[in-house]
């Protein structure tokens, strides 16, 4: 590829505030069309907004998981536009002070995002069409918005999937968006354009609006990477346009001409105060800042659990809760994070994984551990015991029996194999002569005699050692 590509995002995330931004309207997902509407919502004459601090709360607290400064003071601004779910014919959103400033995402790979904004703004109503008319929901209209602006940092979709994947939980995190793509709570506009390796001439840019899946966006700046090179390669010229990606095709097409922002014709809003807020709000929102999961990964990662298994782990808030109860008991993360990806992830749903109880509760798994640790139990057992105890939800203690996974002797498992061995002289001729899988069958015998309990390894050992010893002539 003679040309690399450069790479920005814009995404748009609703958050979960009560009422909308600027209004008392519930800010709920679904209902019946247009039935959470009000004057202001609607745009109608001489209805006036108020702006919900609780949004300005919310954006701040984005802006500080991402390291970013945030503002004492920012302004709303007009954004205008005509478009059909835009009943002002205008969007009230930020301008050149947005809330939040700076902050950045490092990459698995150590290369940091850097985000240029955070802003907050309104959402439009819906647009749905049916029976080749064009209808318009404006429930969705107000609904509060966070959008987050980054640099022209990344070059893969692999890296723009990584990015959104923290972004959206940690925002779930944070509590302050559910970020289903499906239902649009958070959408994504890409833009890409290309740079000329040898010249370092960069291609005009092209944005590629709403994409709603990580799967579709990637797929997306696949496509539009080929066909951009592609054109400058045939010495076409690239416009400066609006694209959407059809997921059922896997091309994007052309929606419209790219306005910039002299097109939008911003002004300050005049109907609302500038936005306050305080130091003493700010610090209050550091306080209330959860462990992310983005740090949970590193730090899990940093005791030598894979940097796979350990993202797996912080992404559900109540897992991650529950390994940290089992990590203040017992120092191997490894065999942790087996017990967890194994026993847990096979028996525990997704919700539960996320924000309910976890059951068998940490201290019973600790339990069994401790008595694996004092030799009382084999460790050999722990994928039985766990799995039953998870699938149970009950402790070990109401399932099982010490002596059922003890460990045998070797003076204990001596006897065992000699009584396995009379009267089984043709099975021990067969091993003589060479026919190693003869004591197989034997084997089976001490684990049946055994319940399971001796070692299938260590019976084998047993029974060559008696053989060899005894009956060999």
């Amino acid at each position: 590829m003679n040309f690399e590509p450069i790479i920005g995002l814009e995404t748009h995330v609703e958050l979960l505030t009560k009422s909308k931004i600027f209004c008392s309207c519930e800010n709920s997902f679904g209902g019946e069309p247009n039935s959470k509407c009000c004057e202001v919502c609607m745009g109608h004459p001489g209805a006036l907004p108020h702006l919900n601090h609780e949004v300005v709360l919310f954006g701040a607290m984005a802006g500080l998981s991402f390291g970013s400064e945030i503002n004492n003071y920012s302004y709303m601004a007009r954004k205008n536009y005509i478009y059909p779910d835009l009943p002002k014919a205008y969007q009230i959103t930020q301008g050149e002070v947005p809330l939040c400033i700076g902050g950045s995402v490092t990459l698995k790979d150590g290369r940091r995002i850097r985000l240029e904004r955070i802003h907050i703004e309104e959402d439009a109503g819906k647009l749905i069409k049916k029976d080749g008319e064009i209808l318009i929901d404006y429930n969705r209209a107000g609904v509060p918005l966070i959008e987050i602006v980054t640099k022209p940092d990344f070059a893969t979709g692999e890296e723009v999937a990584e990015y959104l994947t923290d972004l959206a939980l940690t925002m779930k995190r944070l509590g302050i968006s559910d970020c289903k793509m499906q239902e649009g709570s958070l959408r994504c506009d890409v833009n890409i354009s290309l740079k000329d390796k040898v010249t370092g001439k960069i291609s005009e840019r092209v944005e590629i609006k709403n994409v709603n899946s990580f799967s579709f966006i990637k797929k997306a700046i696949d496509y539009e990477a080929k066909r951009l090179e592609s054109m400058l390669e045939e010495g076409k010229e690239i416009v400066r346009e609006t694209r959407r990606f059809n997921s059922e095709t896997g091309v994007t097409e052309a929606m419209r001409g790219k306005e910039s922002a002299s097109d939008y014709r911003y002004f300050t809003e005049p109907d609302i105060p500038s936005v306050y807020i305080s130091e003493r709000e700010i610090s209050a929102l550091k306080e209330k800042l959860p462990p992310l999961p983005r740090e949970k990964k590193m730090h899990y990662a940093s005791l030598g659990i894979s940097m796979e298994d350990a993202f797996i782990i912080s992404k559900y808030k109540a897992l991650s809760v529950y390994f940290d109860s089992l990590l203040s008991g017992y120092g191997d993360a490894v065999h942790l994070s087996k017990i967890i990806l194994s026993s847990a992830f096979k028996f525990v749903d997704e919700e539960t994984r996320e924000n309910g109880e976890i059951l068998p509760k940490a201290s019973d798994v600790l339990y069994v551990l401790s008595l694996m640790a004092e030799g009382k139990i084999e460790k050999r057992f722990d994928k039985k015991i766990f799995d039953k105890m998870f699938e149970e939800r009950k402790p070990f203690t109401e399932l099982f029996n010490e002596e059922d996974f003890a460990p045998i002797s070797n003076d204990e498992l001596i006897k065992i194999a000699e009584n396995v061995l009379i009267g089984n002289e043709k099975a021990i001729s067969d091993f003589l002569t060479g026919k190693e899988k003869a004591i197989a069958p034997l084997i089976g015998k001490i684990m049946k005699e055994t319940k399971g309990r001796a070692d299938a390894k260590k019976a084998e050992e047993a029974l060559k050692e008696i053989i060899c010893s005894r009956y060999k002539s």
